[in-house]
């Protein structure tokens, strides 16, 4: 019975992966610095931007990736869009005068970069989702040592799995959460093999 549950975590895995159409998924998201790339974005903040106040929240963005991108992928995986929407939403924080509400939103000239982390954590997301084989949002020891192989395709060959596993789990809980996995993984500059960027 146990072994049918495995079988149908593996598969569900593997389908997950195989279903995801990452040129289709650069294409919604104009990322280049070219002058018909940033009228696309400039177009797409409009949509983002309902109110037309010049700042996205949060809310604003995970609505636009569903209802504008309609990309239902990054939509469902909300740690996602939170960890892209952290990252981007400080870019221009030097610039912006006191008083402003710039640091606590995406601006327009911050929404490449926005584009640019929900690609990457969108990545990421499907390493953790293929390491993390209990599907509970974490990873423990056994599952960070079950899953060397597949990190060892994806660019890092790991000799001690157990000093490895220490040095991501920075709260020492025990459990690498996303938010661990993906500072480490960015950081290692894992790339999934599958994922179209040789391609381009």
């Amino acid at each position: 019975n146990s072994f049918c549950t495995l079988l149908l975590s593996v598969r569900h895995h593997q389908s997950a992966m195989a279903n995801i159409d990452w040129s289709g998924i650069r294409a919604k998201m104009p990322m280049e610095k070219t002058a018909d790339q940033r009228a696309k974005r400039n177009e797409l903040f409009s949509r983002f931007d309902p109110n037309g106040n010049g700042y996205l929240s949060l809310a604003e963005v995970d609505k636009g990736c569903r209802d504008v991108l309609g990309l239902y992928e990054i939509f469902d995986a909300k740690p996602v869009i939170m960890r892209a929407f952290q990252a981007a939403k400080g870019a221009n924080d030097k610039k912006n005068k006191k008083g402003s509400h710039g640091p606590d939103y995406i601006e327009r000239c911050e929404f490449r970069l926005l584009f640019v982390y929900l690609r990457q954590y969108f990545e990421v997301w499907q390493m953790f989702d293929e390491v993390d084989s209990g599907e509970d949002n974490r990873v423990n020891l056994d599952e960070f040592k079950a899953a060397l192989g597949k990190i060892e395709s994806w660019g890092l060959k790991i000799d001690d799995a157990e000093a490895e596993f220490k040095a991501i789990d920075k709260n020492g809980g025990g459990q690498i959460l996303f938010i661990e996995f993906a500072d480490w993984a960015l950081n290692k500059k894992l790339d999934l093999e599958d994922d179209g960027e040789d391609a381009e």
